[in-house]
């Protein structure tokens, strides 16, 4: 049965730019760059957001961002009913990184790496996580087909083995989960960037010791109490999830986005704020993405081609940055929140 295909549209707008006075690759560092940032969504009160947090990042010129790891995962689960041959096969795996890689993985593909085996034995259960490099792509799919075939491979060599599923929910796919926060999923990310208490009052009408108390009791002691997972922010979701459909990404993979750790301090009677993103899940090639809006939006913000998932990345974790700082500036003032919904909800209807 044929699948017809129509379009919704989401109310988009280009914010920005932001100023990055670093980008920091895992191998490279690349200084001095400004880019817009495409955001998708219908709480349009988010364009007006970032934009104040763009506009400090081009008044201050602090903003550095990192790529701290790299690897889409998947996790195989296998059954056995003798638990010391499970012990037997995490030893193998993890002594035949390379070997899996050179013998199996790139031979079904020119750009999918093994970086990576971790397993979790539990009864009977051997639950794999594989991590992988995947280029430009965001590396669903070509991490699953890797993890199949080094599963057939492993299953003709450990007889014993029951093959239950190519997904154990030890990846951890599109839910909050401890691993993905410690280990990371797709690309970690820190943005950080120093401001003056200068600039600190006159563009986000507040303080710099009024923002880390806020990140103290709301962030962090408020996570706590409500049983959040690794994650103690205001609002990552809504920045990824804007930025994902305006460029083409599942947006889906916000559910593991939305974690991370938000941290503000003063230092040198200065704000230093950052954010921790361990789950940036961002590609510029695949899922048909070519032909589309999603990939006009890529070129004109320059993400194709080599390194252009890198730098998609740093795009995604300056704009979770700009839309946390202003969100949480906003709520140290008693009503600006609601009075800024309002007047700008009216103007928009």
């Amino acid at each position: 049965m044929s699948i017809k295909l129509d379009f919704t549209n989401v109310p988009t707008s280009f914010v920005g730019p932001i100023y990055f006075k670093e980008m920091n690759n895992l191998n490279e560092k690349i200084t001095s760059i400004e880019s817009e940032v495409p955001l998708a969504t219908y709480e349009t009160t988010l364009f007006h957001s970032v934009q104040r947090g763009a506009r400090l990042t081009r008044l201050a010129k602090t903003l550095k961002t990192s790529i701290i790891s790299n690897g889409m995962t998947r996790s195989v689960l296998f059954q056995s009913e003798n638990t010391s041959e499970l012990l037997k096969l995490g030893k193998f795996l993890k002594e035949n990184i390379s070997f899996f890689q050179k013998n199996i993985v790139s031979k079904n593909s020119r750009y999918t790496i093994l970086i990576d085996i971790n397993f979790k034995i539990v009864s009977n259960l051997i639950y794999i996580r594989f991590k992988f490099t995947t280029g430009e792509a965001s590396g669903h799919n070509m991490s699953t087909f890797a993890s199949d075939q080094i599963s057939s491979y492993i299953l003709k060599k450990f007889k014993h083995l029951k093959y239950i599923s190519v997904s154990g929910n030890y990846c951890t796919d599109k839910k909050v989960s401890a691993v993905n926060s410690i280990l990371g999923r797709g690309k970690e990310l820190l943005a950080e960037i120093f401001l003056s208490r200068e600039l600190v009052k006159r563009i986000l009408r507040t303080t710099p010791e009024k923002l880390v108390e806020l990140n103290i009791k709301k962030n962090l002691i408020g996570s706590i109490i409500s049983g959040s997972t690794m994650s103690a922010n205001a609002h990552y979701a809504n920045m990824l999830l804007a930025f994902y459909i305006a460029t083409g990404q599942d947006g889906a993979n916000i559910v593991e986005g939305s974690q991370g750790i938000t941290h503000c301090e003063v230092i040198n009677d200065e704000l230093y704020f950052s954010v921790n993103i361990p789950n940036v899940i961002v590609g510029t090639i695949g899922h048909g993405k070519e032909g589309s809006s999603a990939y006009d939006t890529l070129k004109k913000i320059n993400c194709l081609g080599n390194g252009s998932s890198e730098k998609l990345a740093h795009l995604a974790a300056a704009t979770v940055l700009c839309g946390e700082l202003s969100l949480l500036a906003a709520l140290t003032n008693q009503n600006e929140l609601t009075t800024s919904h309002k007047r700008i909800e009216r103007i928009n209807k």
